[in-house]
């Protein structure tokens, strides 16, 4: 089975997701079985290329709201043993990290790819890492095994700068426009952090290829979102959300 994982490392929930995602595949018997991708999306591409703190980048697009929101998913990331330190966190433009995220990928496999995602967020909302910062970026792609002097000479290239931005844009072909998105098998598509348990659940059915009406393909996902006129949602109901003029 391959499971598409489409989130941005700046989407809080896309942390949560991936801390319930996984701990549903481990307790799914053919885990072992399962291949996990992580797919590029951008909440900001329009993001400008250096350093910001995250309070005030937040306050600047929802006002007084930005602190509870905060509050919130700090809340739900320490119940799933996940440090968000939003005094800390600097918001950059995240195109460099998922050039690094794809070049993982492409070089050591789809576990070093998860295992750099992991590292990447926990940096991020953690520990004040800025993802646009070429040397931070080697550094966190060598504590998950890949070669330093080799990561640091790709993120001064353009390499893979079209291939990833093709796949940003095929995740807006599909509809996408919220994340994370789990997409299961090409054919059926998940949005948001869902509870472990509904994880489980979906790996147990496309296992068995039956249907479930709980499962969206890409179409139906797109008109549910088109519907719900999120774009002002922010980070909420456990996805993260693209502005509509930002979109593709």
């Amino acid at each position: 089975m391959k499971v598409e994982i489409y989130s941005d490392i700046a989407c809080p929930w896309c942390y949560v997701g991936k801390s319930r995602f996984e701990r549903a595949l481990s307790a799914f018997p053919q885990a072992d079985s399962v291949e996990v991708v992580y797919r590029p999306f951008q909440l900001d591409p329009a993001a400008p290329q250096q350093p910001r703190g995250h309070r005030e980048v937040l306050a600047q697009k929802y006002g007084p709201q930005a602190v509870a929101m905060d509050e919130r998913i700090t809340q739900l990331g320490a119940a799933e043993g996940i440090t968000f330190d939003f005094d800390t966190v600097l918001e950059n433009n995240s195109l460099l990290a998922h050039r690094l995220l794809r070049y993982a990928l492409d070089t050591h496999g789809a576990e070093t790819q998860t295992r750099l995602k992991g590292r990447l967020m926990a940096a991020h909302f953690g520990e004040g890492m800025d993802i646009g910062d070429r040397e931070q970026l080697a550094d966190a792609a060598a504590a998950v095994g890949l070669d330093r002097d080799a990561v640091a000479a790709f993120l001064r290239s353009d390499d893979l700068r079209a291939e990833v931005q093709a796949d940003i844009d095929e995740a807006h072909q599909l509809g996408i426009s919220a994340v994370p998105t789990f997409v299961f098998e090409g054919q059926w598509a998940v949005q948001g952090g869902q509870e472990t348990s509904t994880f489980l659940r979906v790996l147990e059915q496309v296992a068995k290829e039956t249907a479930n009406a709980g499962l969206k393909t890409p179409d139906a996902l797109a008109a549910d979102t088109a519907a719900s006129g999120a774009g002002d949602a922010a980070c909420a109901d456990g996805v993260c959300e693209i502005p509509p003029a930002a979109a593709h």
